[in-house]
């Protein structure tokens, strides 16, 4: 490796696209997030433009791109493809270095997965076939109380009382917000208790158990959700840095250590 490699970690979410380039030393150079619409490949295309420009690196300076996501098989410029999960843990794990349950809560799917103390995965679960739980369930809330989705944040940490809701279910929940503001409920409690929804619903997917470290674009907008957690568990919710853009690091680590693997095969 010399010192202007680079290499990128691409994660295509079916919200946003992340990137992540890094040097020859692990070393963050950019970061770069757009929404992924519907042309996944265009927007990795646009994020690696944007972080190339950043970093005042050449594109042609990247060694190795992995990519990962909902769309990872869409990033044409990618010299291979991981899973979330992998990509993830090794994000995680390069900032904790140790034992963790990670649980990442994204827009459409939600995620825990379990590391021991070297890094290496033992056990996961996810969770792809119910909005409830992720930030889809937050939009659709904010949607029916005519909101912004940075309108959410402000409010939840406005207060430290919630309103339960009773129903998970996206639709049920979403009728259920509105009985409670016809009887007077106030708003603010209202959207803390839907962080709440989406913690409990995401608690009740598996133990969890030691440290847990909170990812995703959920708690990236709303950090009154890592608060919310803590109370939750009765423990401290960890919240690494750029928590939206771990699976992106962690792919492109990966993609650092391919190419040194491939560097010795070579040797």
């Amino acid at each position: 490796m010399t010192e202007t490699s680079i290499y990128c970690g691409v994660d295509i979410g079916a919200s946003s696209t992340k990137l992540v380039l890094i040097d020859g030393d692990g070393q963050t150079q950019a970061r770069a997030i757009q929404r992924s619409g519907v042309d996944y490949g265009a927007t990795a295309e646009a994020c690696l433009n944007d972080a190339a420009k950043t970093a005042g690196v050449d594109e042609n300076q990247v060694e190795h791109t992995v990519a990962t996501g909902y769309g990872r098989r869409n990033v044409t410029f990618a010299d291979s493809v991981r899973t979330e999960l992998s990509c993830h843990a090794t994000g995680c794990y390069e900032h904790y270095g140790r034992a963790i349950t990670i649980v990442d809560i994204g827009c459409q799917d939600n995620k825990i997965i379990r590391l021991d103390d070297t890094g290496q995965r033992t056990d996961f679960k996810m969770n792809r076939k119910c909005a409830a739980g992720t930030g889809a369930f937050l939009e659709e809330i904010a949607l029916r109380l005519d909101l912004r989705l940075d309108d959410l944040e402000k409010l939840a940490s406005g207060t430290t009382e919630a309103v339960q809701l009773n129903s998970f279910c996206t639709v049920f929940a979403s009728t259920e917000i509105l009985s409670h503001l016809r009887q007077g409920a106030q708003l603010e409690q209202l959207v803390r208790g839907a962080f709440a929804s989406v913690i409990n619903r995401v608690a009740e997917m598996d133990r969890l158990v030691g440290e847990v470290v909170l990812t995703g674009g959920v708690v990236a907008h709303n950090p009154t959700t890592a608060e919310v957690f803590t109370a939750k568990l009765g423990r401290q919710v960890l919240v690494p840095p750029h928590p939206q853009f771990t699976g992106a690091l962690g792919a492109a680590l990966i993609a650092r250590t391919k190419t040194s693997e491939q560097e010795k095969d070579d040797a």
